[in-house]
C-alpha cells in the first residue's frame, strides 16, 4: 500500500498494467446475493479495476486497482450509479471506524425493522381476521354487504403495511428497475404489489371476474410483508453477532495511555503517542502500543493475541504487544510501533481481508445468484400463464395466487449468505485462538490436508538451547562443577553459555564472581574462579589446552548420540564434566503430533540440522519420516514431490529459511508469536508458539466446510422444493396449493435458518 492513508490510488506514475494495491469501500443498501453481484459488476466495469470482491456480511467492497489506470474515487460513482451507497475507506482507522459505525447502523436498522414489524402486526391482524372470518369456528356468517365493507377496510389497513412496513421493498425494487436489474426487493415488491392490486380490482370491479372468483386476499399481502420484515430483523441481529471475534480485537486497544515525561506521568489519547515515547503500564492495565520494556519486571497475559493462556514473563529488553494485559508488576515501555504498524492493527487488517475473501465455492454460488432473480421472474410468469390458460376455475384467481407465491417464496438471501457468513465466523474464531488465516481459499484447502511437514528448530523445538544433561567427572561434585561453569559462563553472551547459567540457577547453585575472564571466540571461555583455573568450551578447545578427555568419553558419546552440543568443563587442567546442550522440545509437541497422526494425518520432519539431532527430536515426538541436513531449496522440492504424489500438504516453519517450502505447500503455516515474519509469510500465521494452532486450523477448517455445505444444501433444497410447490405442481395430484402467506413465512425464515446454522461455529472450541 502507498500513501499515508493506506490506500493505493491508480495513476501516480506507475507502469500501466501492474497492480497498484487495494481500495476498500463501505457499501450501503445491499440485501441479498443479487445485490452483491450487481455491485461487483459495477465495480468490475470501472476503469482500472483488476478485481472486485464484495462482502454482504461486512458490507465492504475490496477492489484491486491497476497501476496507471483508473481513479479510486470514481469507484464511489460506479456504485452509486448501480443504486447503492458507497464510501471510500482510507486507512486502518477509517476501516475500524466504519466497522463501529456499521454496528451502530445495524442496531438502528434492527430497531426500525422492529417498529415496522409492530405496525405490520397492528394493521395486519384485523386484515387476517376479516379474510379468514368464516374459517373461525363459532362465528356467524357475514352478509354480502358486511363482507364487501370488510374487504374495503382490509384494503385501507393494508396501505400502511405497503407504504411503511414494506416501504424498503418497493424503493429497492424501483431503484433496481431503473438500473435494469432485479433483486430480492423486486420479488417481494412484485408479489405483494400484484396481490394488493388484484385484490383492489376484485373489490372495486367484481364484474370483471367470472362469477364467484372475485375474492381479495389482502391478508396474504399483510402477512408476507410483516413476516419478511421480521425475518430481516432476526437476520440482521444474527449477522451482527458474526463479527464479535473481530470486534473483540478492536476492543483490545486502549483509548488512552500513561506517558512518562520529565514532569511526571500524563494520561493522553493513544493517537498522540509517537515512537520513542516512554509509557507507564500499571499492574492489571492493557499495554497501549507495541514496545520494548525499559524498566520493571512482570508477567503479561498475551492470550487475546496468541490464544495461549499461560502468562509470559517480561523484563528489560523484552518486546510487548499492544492490547495484551500486564500482570502484577509495573513496566516502563518504550513505544516502537503506533497506529497501523502495530501488531494488533495488522492482525485486524489481515482478519478483515480474510473475512472478505471468497473461496472458490462462493464464486460459483455468486454466479448462480446473478441469474436467480431473473429466473424466478420467468418461472412466475410461466406459472401465471399456465394457470390462466389451463387451470381450473376460477383460473385468474389460481393464476395470481400461484404467481405471487412463486415470487414470494424464492430467497436469494439464503444463497448469498450460505458461504460468506460461515467463512467470516470461522476466520474470526480462528483469530481469537491465535490462528490468522489469510483468505477463504486457505480455509477451504486446510480441510483436505493429509500430510503435515514440520521444521525442527523453532517449530518442534523452542529455538533456544538448554542443557539436556550434565555429567560429572574428575572427582568433583556436581555443585562444584556447576559453580565453576556458571562463574565463567556468566560473563559470556553465547547462547550455550546462557543455557548453562540458567541450568545452574534453576538448581539453586550460587557461584562466586570470576576473575581474569577471557573469551575465545568459536571455542569457549576461561577465567579464574576461587583460585582455580577454569576452562569451559568445546572438546577441541580442551584438547588444545592439553587436557585428557578419557574420563568424559562416555558423556561425549552420549552427546553425539542425542544430537546435543558437548560443552566440556576443565578445572585446573582436569576434565570435570560435560554439558549436553540442545534445543528444547516444545512442551505440547509430542501431544500435537500424536493427535495429528491419530486423526489420519501423516507427519514428517524436514530440517537443516544434523542427522543425530533430528533423529533425537523425531524420536521424542513420535515422527518416523525424517529428512535432515536439507537446504531451503531442497525443502521446497520435497514438498513439491509430496504434492506430485497426490498429497495435500501443510508446511509448518518459522517463516524465514522455510519460506520456499511454505510457498510451495498447499497450506503454508508460519510460526512465531505475532512477529513481522509470521504476519507476512505463508497462508496461515500462528501467533503463539504452540503447535496446537495447527490442530485448530485443520479442525476449524473441516467444521467450517461442513457448515457451508449444510447451508448451501439447505438453501438450494429450499428453493428447489419451494418454488415448484408454490407454482402448484402438486395441485393436480394431491390438491395441494401453497398460500402466499405460508410462502412469505418460509422465505422470511430461510435466510434466518442459514445465519443461525452458521452462528453455531461461534461455539467452536479447540479440542
Amino acid at each position: 500500500m502507498n500513501g499515508a492513508d493506506g490506500v493505493v490510488r491508480a495513476g501516480e506514475g506507475e507502469a500501466p498494467g501492474e497492480e497498484a494495491g487495494e481500495v476498500q469501500l463501505r457499501i450501503r443498501g445491499m440485501h441479498c446475493a443479487s445485490c452483491v453481484r450487481t455491485v461487483e459488476k459495477a465495480l468490475g466495469a470501472a476503469k482500472g479495476v483488476g478485481e472486485a470482491s464484495v462482502s454482504l456480511v461486512e458490507e465492504v467492497a475490496r477492489v484491486r486497482l491497476v497501476r496507471g489506470a483508473g481513479d479510486s474515487a470514481a469507484l464511489v460513482g460506479a456504485v452509486e450509479e448501480a443504486g447503492y451507497g458507497a464510501e471510500l475507506l482510507a486507512g486502518t482507522e477509517a476501516v475500524l471506524d466504519a466497522s463501529r459505525e456499521r454496528d451502530e447502523e445495524q442496531a438502528t436498522e434492527r430497531a426500525e425493522l422492529m417498529r415496522r414489524f409492530r405496525v405490520g402486526v397492528a394493521c395486519g391482524l384485523p386484515v387476517v381476521l376479516i379474510g379468514h372470518w368464516e374459517m373461525i369456528p363459532g362465528l356467524p356468517s357475514l352478509a354480502d354487504g358486511v363482507r364487501a365493507a370488510g374487504g374495503w377496510l382490509s384494503g385501507l389497513l393494508t396501505l400502511p403495511i405497503l407504504l411503511y412496513t414494506g416501504r424498503g421493498f418497493f424503493t429497492g425494487a424501483w431503484t433496481a428497475a431503473r438500473r435494469r436489474s432485479a433483486n430480492m426487493d423486486t420479488l417481494v415488491a412484485l408479489g405483494t404489489g400484484a396481490a394488493w392490486l388484484y385484490s383492489t380490482v376484485a373489490i372495486a370491479a367484481p364484474h370483471l371476474f367470472p362469477g364467484g372468483s372475485a375474492r381479495p386476499f389482502y391478508e396474504a399481502v399483510a402477512v408476507v410483508i410483516t413476516l419478511v420484515v421480521l425475518g430481516q430483523a432476526i437476520e440482521a441481529r444474527a449477522r451482527g453477532r458474526t463479527a464479535r471475534a473481530l470486534r473483540s480485537l478492536f476492543d483490545l486497544s486502549p483509548e488512552t495511555a500513561d506517558r512518562v515525561t520529565a514532569d511526571g506521568v500524563e494520561t493522553v489519547p493513544v493517537s498522540e503517542i509517537a515512537p520513542g515515547d516512554m509509557l507507564l503500564v500499571r499492574p492489571g492495565a492493557r499495554v497501549p502500543l507495541d514496545g520494548q520494556v525499559r524498566d520493571g519486571e512482570s508477567e503479561v497475559d498475551e492470550s487475546m493475541i496468541t490464544g495461549e493462556s499461560a502468562p509470559v514473563a517480561k523484563s528489560v529488553g523484552d518486546e510487548v504487544v499492544g492490547g495484551t494485559v500486564n500482570g502484577m508488576g509495573a513496566l516502563t515501555v518504550e513505544t516502537t510501533r503506533v497506529g497501523a504498524e502495530t501488531v494488533l492493527a495488522r492482525i485486524i487488517q489481515l482478519v478483515q481481508r480474510a473475512q472478505g475473501t471468497k473461496p472458490p465455492i462462493q464464486r460459483t454460488v455468486d454466479v448462480i445468484a446473478g441469474y436467480f432473480v431473473p429466473a424466478v421472474l420467468l418461472v412466475s410468469l410461466v406459472t401465471f400463464s399456465v394457470w390462466a390458460l389451463a387451470g381450473p376455475e376460477p383460473r385468474i384467481n389460481f393464476a395470481v395466487v400461484t404467481a405471487v407465491a412463486v415470487l414470494v417464496i424464492a430467497c436469494p438471501c439464503a444463497l448469498g449468505l450460505a458461504t460468506p457468513i460461515s467463512v467470516m465466523i470461522a476466520i474470526g474464531k480462528a483469530a481469537a485462538h491465535g490462528v490468522l488465516i489469510r483468505d477463504g481459499e486457505a480455509l477451504q484447502r486446510a480441510r483436505r490436508v493429509d500430510t503435515v511437514v514440520l521444521d525442527k528448530t523453532g517449530t518442534l523445538t523452542v529455538g533456544k538451547p538448554a542443557v539436556a544433561f550434565a555429567g560429572v567427572a574428575g572427582g568433583v561434585s556436581e555443585s562444584e562443577m556447576l559453580e565453576a561453569a556458571a562463574s565463567v559462563e556468566e560473563a559470556s553472551e553465547h547462547p550455550a553459555a546462557r543455557a548453562i547459567v540458567r541450568y545452574a540457577g534453576e538448581r539453586g547453585v550460587r557461584w562466586p564472581k570470576a576473575r581474569h575472564f577471557v573469551a575465545h571466540p568459536g571455542r569457549g571461555a576461561s577465567a579464574s574462579v576461587a583460585g582455580r583455573r577454569v576452562l569451559v568450551g568445546s572438546p577441541s578447545f580442551a584438547r588444545e589446552a592439553g587436557v585428557e578427555l578419557g574420563t568424559v568419553d562416555g558423556d561425549l558419546g552420549r552427546a553425539a548420540e542425542e544430537g546435543a552440543t558437548p560443552v566440556v568443563v576443565v578445572m585446573d587442567g582436569v576434565a570435570a564434566g560435560v554439558f549436553g546442550v540442545a534445543d528444547v522440545l516444545r512442551a505440547e509437541a509430542r501431544g500435537a503430533v500424536g493427535r495429528l497422526r491419530g486423526g489420519g494425518v501423516e507427519v514428517m520432519m524436514l530440517t537443516g540440522d544434523e542427522e543425530a539431532a533430528a533423529r533425537r527430536v523425531a524420536g521424542e515426538v513420535g515422527i518416523d519420516r525424517v529428512s535432515a541436513r536439507v537446504s531451503p531449496d531442497e525443502k521446497a522440492r520435497v514438498v513439491r514431490g509430496l504434492r506430485d504424489e497426490g498429497r495435500v500438504v501443510a508446511m509448518v516453519g518459522d517463516g524465514i529459511n522455510d519460506a520456499p517450502a511454505l510457498a510451495t505447500a498447499d497450506v503454508g503455516i508460519a510460526m512465531g508469536s505475532g512477529t513481522d515474519v509470521a504476519l507476512q509469510t505463508g497462508d496461515v500465521a500462528l501467533l503463539g508458539d504452540s503447535l496446537r494452532g495447527v490442530e485448530t486450523l485443520l479442525d476449524l477448517s473441516r467444521a467450517a466446510h461442513r457448515n457451508i455445505v449444510q447451508n448451501l444444501v439447505g438453501a438450494f433444497a429450499y428453493n428447489v422444493v419451494g418454488i415448484p410447490l408454490a407454482a402448484g405442481v402438486l395441485y393436480p395430484s394431491l390438491g395441494l396449493l401453497l398460500s402466499p402467506m405460508f410462502a412469505g413465512a418460509a422465505m422470511a425464515f430461510s435466510s434466518v435458518t442459514v445465519v443461525a446454522n452458521a452462528n453455531r461455529l461461534r461455539g467452536y472450541e479447540p479440542g
